[in-house]
């Protein structure tokens, strides 16, 4: 964690120009998300693929939280928002290691698949907006990780793959903390602005996602971690 004496990052002298992208390793190769095959947990291969997808998001996930540190934060916001998510950077670090273990136990590694970039177009198309990178990433992409894991991790233990099941079991739940904190800061942001947090989002969705949202939703975890329900499921 970063210490009490910390103010702000070395990268915000204004002379340093934010690279437009994260560094990234020779593999995997980047497809369009079209290309992508199907993958069916039942099946050892289909496992393999499944993970490494998922080890792909999470490392993705670790450049999101630190490209909104980098690109956004300044000497007007509060320490907090900074400390926050380099603690989401942690966790998804801690997940992407997890995950890339358990690849390696079923003897394959991330880099051995192709993956895809889709993700991070997602950050280009934010980098202007701080509420809207908030909106799209933290309150729609990882919340709908909220949404589909639940059925991931109910597939793995049907395959009898007990040991990637835990581990999902732990990326959900912490993944329920990255959703309350992108509430919290885009709440703070639309308050700055004096708008409305619900009006600012359906407003954001409509400008990302032509066709909006699409369920299903599991509203339980969102509500847990403090997403009100009127706020997806009214677009």
């Amino acid at each position: 964690m970063l210490g009490a004496g910390w103010h702000e990052p070395p990268w915000s002298n204004q002379d340093v120009s934010w690279p437009e992208r994260p560094g990234r390793p020779s593999r995997p190769q980047l497809c369009d998300p079209r290309d992508m095959p199907r993958r069916n947990a039942a099946a050892l291969e289909g496992r393999i693929a499944l993970l490494h997808a998922l080890a792909h998001i999470e490392l993705n996930a670790i450049d999101l939280a630190i490209d909104i540190i980098g690109r956004f934060y300044d000497e007007n916001m509060p320490q907090s928002f900074a400390k926050d998510w380099m603690s989401v950077a942690m966790d998804e670090a801690k997940h992407f290691l997890m995950l890339n273990k358990r690849l390696k136990e079923l003897d394959s590694h991330y880099g051995a698949l192709n993956a895809h970039d889709g993700l991070w177009q997602s950050a280009v198309n934010t980098s202007h907006d701080i509420t809207a990178r908030l909106a799209i990433v933290p309150l729609v992409l990882e919340a709908r990780g909220l949404d589909v894991t639940p059925d991931i991790i109910s597939k793995l233990e049907d395959s009898g793959d007990t040991t990637s099941s835990n581990l999902l079991s732990i990326i959900y739940e912490d993944e329920k903390e990255h959703v309350r904190l992108g509430m919290k800061w885009f709440t703070y942001f639309c308050d700055k602005q004096g708008i409305s947090t619900e009006r600012k989002y359906q407003a954001l969705i409509k400008a990302h996602f032509k066709k909006g949202l699409k369920a299903p939703f599991n509203d339980h975890a969102r509500q847990q971690a403090g997403m009100p329900v009127a706020f997806y499921r009214t677009i």
